[in-house]
């Protein structure tokens, strides 16, 4: 048995990525930031749909287009559609920031 907060590091210079469940379709993993944020200038694009929730902490994704960052705190989601741009604005600096990304392949859309 495993936990998902067993293992959590205070700090570290670059976010701890835990792959925990891959299969062909469906790659799931945990994710702690403690103040990470994604590179200036850099957008996050991918090929699947991913769905995320913050177990601990609190972020700020920012979608482009969008004016403003949105805030997550414990508990919260979000789906994040293929090729929706979006980076991590902020995390934490204080708090290690737990997530679960579930990537997934994009659903059919009309």
């Amino acid at each position: 048995m495993s936990n998902l907060f067993d293992d959590v590091p205070r700090t570290r210079p670059v976010e701890k990525i835990d792959v925990l469940l891959e299969t062909p379709g469906v790659r799931l993993e945990r994710i702690v930031s403690t103040g990470h944020v994604t590179p200036p200038g850099q957008w996050y694009d991918q090929g699947r749909d991913e769905w995320v929730v913050v177990l601990r902490g609190r972020a700020r994704l920012r979608f482009e287009g969008e004016p403003e960052p949105r805030e997550l705190g414990v508990g919260d989601h979000v789906l994040i559609p293929a090729h929706t741009r979006h980076r991590v604005e902020w995390t934490d600096p204080t708090t290690p920031t737990v997530w679960l990304a579930l990537y997934y392949r994009p659903s059919d859309r009309a």
